[in-house]
């Protein structure tokens, strides 16, 4: 059976957010290499009372199908954001109506939270004493009603396992294709990151307010250098190099790259190394040499050590599981 997905819509939710899960998860993909395509989660939508409709925070309200009796029987729960959590956000207290239904909720099953859903799984207690983000404008107030959590107020999601909390809106996409790659691999999630027209990839870790994502007029953007790396990711790529693409000072270009992307040059360039030999482990059968070196880390211990880093298992571990997994969907 495929995954299941319950998305818990709570009065006052924000309509972006809940289509998010149903929007990432709820695709059908055409047969590739490696997978035979069709739909590998199913996704419900579900309320804490009977079916019947909930409020949004717009002028419409959505008529929910399922009643709290899904929640028993999800693999991922994910919980959007709401502007009217009432006890949760003021107190940090569930009402008796949420705990009622979050008590169906199976041990193990995973736990997810767009934006401030974040209060309504610190208030359950998931996040007791663990990592975890919300929307920047949040950070502090949640910080001081759950003084038990340890809170990341400038990241685009924390990854902790079975419980994992993002910042705002489009942070739950990246948060969603997230799990579809921790899942189903590279691949499978920029397939559907480009059904989507999306990023395929911002790392977790990437500052949730960037100073200037938008350039202003005339003004001088690391647009091409980040091309340019990404056409020559084999080979070595310095600092000055990128910074001569955009004819800027190595400080200049730093400061620049920094406020558009919201990591560093060599961060970033890691991210990209580290996403090409994902996709090269799970789609070729190139040894681990070569694809140490088609993904510009140049050997197969500073491969081994990258992913290490980023994943927690090395090139070897990481490509059986994904064979293992294309060929369990044949």
């Amino acid at each position: 059976m495929p995954h299941r997905v319950a998305v818990l819509a709570l009065d006052g939710l924000l309509p972006f957010e809940l289509g998010i899960p149903a929007r990432i998860f709820g695709r059908s993909l055409d047969p590739q290499p490696g997978n035979k395509g069709g739909k590998l989660y199913e996704v419900v939508t579900c309320s804490i009372r009977p079916p019947g409709p909930v409020r949004t925070d717009s002028d419409y309200a959505i008529l929910v199908e399922h009643g709290p009796e899904a929640l028993a029987t999800a693999d991922t729960v994910v919980i959007p954001a709401s502007y009217e959590l009432g006890p949760v956000f003021e107190e940090g207290r569930l009402t008796e109506e949420l705990a009622t239904a979050l008590a169906l909720v199976r041990p193990g099953t995973r736990m997810v939270s767009i934006c401030t859903g974040s209060y309504v799984l610190a208030a359950a207690g998931y996040l007791d004493g663990r990592p975890a983000t919300t929307h920047w404008s949040s950070a502090d107030h949640f910080q001081q009603t759950f003084p038990q959590v340890r809170v990341d107020p400038d990241v685009l999601f924390i990854d902790d396992g079975d419980v994992l909390t993002s910042a705002g809106v489009a942070a739950g996409i990246d948060l969603c294709l997230h799990l579809v790659r921790r899942d189903h691999g590279a691949a499978v999630a920029n397939e559907i990151a480009r059904r989507t027209v999306v990023p395929p990839h911002r790392d977790g870790g990437q500052a949730q307010y960037i100073h200037r994502p938008v350039p202003e007029p005339q003004f001088a953007t690391t647009t091409a250098a980040r091309a340019w790396a990404l056409g020559r990711l084999e080979r070595p790529i310095l600092l000055r190099d990128m910074a001569q693409q955009e004819s800027m000072s190595v400080r200049t270009f730093t400061r620049r790259f920094r406020e558009e992307v919201g990591t560093s040059p060599g961060q970033w360039l890691t991210q990209q190394r580290v996403e090409r030999a994902r996709h090269l482990l799970e789609s070729s059968d190139l040894s681990i040499d070569q694809v140490a070196r088609d993904a510009g880390f140049g050997t197969a211990t500073s491969l081994r050590q990258h992913l290490q880093a980023a994943l927690g298992v090395p090139p070897t571990v990481y490509r059986r599981t994904f064979r293992a997994s294309a060929d369990t969907s044949r």
